[in-house]
Formats: C-alpha cells, structure tokens, sequence
C-alpha cells in the first residue's frame, strides 16, 4: 500500500468516510471473543472507528466488539498511535445507531401502582 503524504496525518492515511465525535465505551475482544480489553471509542464512521485502549495493539490485529446500537463488528487495527488505535470495519455500519438513546426499561408494575408526583403551585 502506498500512502500519499498529502493525504495522510501521523494516524495513517487519510480517510473518505465521514467520522463523528462521541463517547462510547466498549469491550475489545479477539476473533474467538475473549476479552482484550476496554476501549474508549471517541469517533465514529461507516468503515471505522477510533478508540483509546487500555491495553497495546498493534497494526493488523484482528479484533470483535460490540457497539451499542450497532451490534458487533469485526475489523482490523490499522494505525496505532501511543494508547490509541484506529480500526477499519469488514463491512460498513451505520454509525447513526450508535447515537440513539437508549431506552429506559419499562416497569412491570401496573400503572396504578406505580408512584406519582405531584406539583404544587404556592
């Protein structure tokens, strides 16, 4: 592979999808599923992610995890840069999932059961 220098910066080369910024934490595990760790994703597109870790990684480690929203996705370490890495998917997600609220759980009580709160106006 040949990296344009114009086109790439100290995280390797340059990429076409569009990321977006956000917290999300996760669990690293390799192809088998075993854990390799926790990872902080910070950003977020169709074909990749980037994360900081807890453990190293290096380039062209094969790894799994699972994104809320998203479901799991496998992909491949392909820049790493002191405790963060760079991930590219096998296939696209859509990274717009990841964002959705997630929802409370909706008790088993019955509505008249449940407490209520009352606003008083002095």
């Amino acid at each position: 592979m040949t990296i344009n220098v114009e086109d790439a910066d100290d995280r390797g080369p340059a990429r076409g999808a569009r990321r977006d910024s956000l917290f999300l934490l996760t669990v690293i595990s390799d192809p088998d599923g075993r854990a390799m760790g926790s990872a902080r994703v910070r950003n977020l597109s169709a074909t990749g992610l980037m994360a900081d870790c807890e453990k190293p990684f290096s380039v062209g480690d094969r790894i799994s995890t699972k994104l809320r929203g998203v479901g799991e996705v496998t992909g491949k370490i392909t820049w790493v840069k002191d405790d963060r890495v760079g991930v590219s998917f096998d296939a696209p997600i859509d990274p717009k999932l990841a964002r959705r609220a997630v929802a409370a759980p909706q008790s088993t009580l019955p509505g008249y059961l449940r407490p209520t709160i009352t606003l008083s106006r002095k």
